[in-house]
């Protein structure tokens, strides 16, 4: 039986994870993916310098599908034993009996405790924000009266939900919504919330935090309501002992060995088509281009450059025009590794050095850039080599590409981070050990400009039969690695059982209920 040909645009959680599925049948399929960078794993991936290993952004490992859980588990086990940080600072966890000890192994899936805070007014704020003594002393009296006013307002008198600002004040009142959402908002995205279309809150929000937080002090303690409430955010989450990267080189490693290959820092250039079938793709590396046949293709590219690459005169002009008018934020950080912050821990929570224990940061302070500081002292200890005596974290911002931002030198940006960083009170310029800059092109689809459009191309790109769109840019939303993920695992189980409709595909991370809340009684 003649194998299928099955092109996989994209090396990342969605691409690699079809591949990964379909290869569980490898007498059936030959499988290629075609990936643009020298490293796999999209936005997920982890960066080396100066024998230290930082993500490419946050990436931690939970999911609520157990085909995700297990395929992690597959790859790297769940440790049975503690990591070298807990061992020195007696942390009890529940560990799988059965695990690996990551004292003595690599291979390794380390449970991690996720404390996230926001940053604003040189303070620090609970995420989710939380109506304790803390939070009242940190926004003052005279704060806390308008928030709690303007909640009440938001619950009786609600806006029409046209934009991401009428989406946001509805479920929180406007002066949380001017407290921690416009400005970060807006550095996220470069819009104002009152210019994006409310469907990225109701994708990525769907029932979080202050929403929570306001509609148990009130219905709970003044209304004595007894129903099912939602709560916080997860509280441990999973992450790989080498950085969220390691995962994916080792689902790569599992691909080769069925079979599968990869052709890397090869560009897709041109998508070739007979009637309503893909029949092979271009690719360009090194200067030279090499056409490969397909009799399948799955794509994790963004939409704007597949349609794009079908060629001029090759696709409906409206839904060009749809695909090259969908947006995009860029993603840059810097990494360094310092001697130490200048910010003290505080809490109750132990750590190595005493560092503060939050994973990552969310920053609200509006005279300042960045978006979020990570801390990878609290992901892994075994991502640097004195995580007692230094630290390595990244700054992260949000930008567009080719705009002053991006379009600084390595230097320049690394001392402008340095320096917001210096301005926020968290470091000091002169305890910067070395540092990195880290670039990311299309990491964040947004959702205004054409985007209101996007179910025409949709159904524009599910006429052709053999086409799978896939992915956080593959389907231009803004997904979760574990979303990604299963729209890979669909694709390739709608392959395997000749399913025409790309439905279930499409409809991953539509859901309403936001993925990380849980729901106690």
């Amino acid at each position: 039986m003649k194998k299928q040909k099955v092109l996989i645009i994209g090396a990342g959680p969605a691409g690699l994870t079809a591949a990964y599925e379909l290869l569980k049948e490898k007498e059936k399929y030959e499988v290629i993916i075609i990936e643009e960078d020298s490293l796999v794993g999209g936005i997920s991936k982890t960066i080396k310098f100066d024998n230290n290993l930082i993500d490419t952004g946050i990436h931690r490992f939970f999911s609520k599908d157990d085909r995700v859980i297990n395929i992690w588990k597959e790859l790297l086990p769940l440790q049975g034993h503690n990591s070298w940080d807990d061992e020195k600072l007696n942390i009890v966890k529940k560990l799988d009996p059965n695990g690996p000890d990551p004292q003595k192994t690599d291979d390794v899936m380390l449970i991690r405790k996720r404390i996230t805070r926001i940053y604003y007014l040189k303070k620090f704020f609970d995420y989710p924000v939380s109506l304790k003594k803390d939070t009242f002393v940190n926004m003052g009296i005279k704060r806390t009266i308008k928030v709690i006013c303007s909640y009440i307002k938001s619950v009786f008198y609600k806006r029409k939900e046209i934009s991401l600002e009428d989406f946001f004040i509805n479920r929180f009142g406007k002066t949380l919504y001017q407290m921690f959402f416009e400005d970060y908002t807006e550095k996220l995205w470069g819009r104002h919330p009152s210019k994006i279309s409310a469907d990225w809150g109701a994708q990525r929000v769907k029932g979080l935090s202050i929403i929570s937080v306001i509609k148990d002090m009130f219905l709970k303690k003044f209304m004595k309501n007894k129903k099912t409430k939602e709560t916080s955010l997860i509280e441990e989450f999973w992450y790989p002992k080498c950085g969220a990267g390691q995962i994916w080189d080792k689902m790569l490693s599992v691909i080769e060995k069925s079979g599968g290959k990869i052709l890397k820092e090869h560009k897709v250039i041109k998508i070739n088509k007979d009637g309503n079938k893909i029949i092979s793709i271009e690719c360009e590396n090194s200067g030279k281009v090499k056409e490969i046949s397909a009799d399948i293709l799955i794509s994790s590219m963004p939409i704007k450059d597949l349609v794009n690459g079908f060629g001029e005169g090759n696709v409906p002009e409206d839904i060009l025009d749809i695909a090259l008018g969908l947006p995009y934020r860029e993603f840059m950080s810097v990494g360094l590794l310092v001697k130490k912050l200048e910010i003290e821990n505080n809490t109750k929570e132990k750590t190595l050095g005493n560092v503060i224990p939050d994973s990552w940061i969310y920053v609200q302070e509006p005279d300042v850039k960045m978006g979020r500081i990570q801390i990878f002292n609290n992901w892994s200890p075994y991502l640097f080599e004195d995580p007692e005596n230094t630290v390595l974290m990244t700054i992260e911002y949000f930008c567009d590409e080719n705009d002053n931002y991006w379009n600084m030198s390595d230097d320049e940006f690394i001392n402008f981070a340095i320096k917001e960083a210096e301005k926020i009170g968290m470091i000091k310029g002169e305890n910067v050990i070395s540092s990195y800059r880290v670039k990311v092109k299309k990491a964040y689809p947004a959702y205004f400009d054409t985007y209101k459009e996007i179910d025409k191309l949709i159904t524009y790109l599910d006429t052709y039969s053999n086409l799978y769109c896939i992915g956080r840019n593959g389907q231009h939303r803004y997904n979760n690695m574990d979303h990604s993920m299963v729209t890979g695992i669909e694709a390739a189980n709608n392959i395997k059982n000749n399913i025409k409709s790309r439905t279930n595909i499409w409809n991953v991370n539509t859901e309403k209920e936001y993925h990380e809340i849980k729901k106690e009684k």
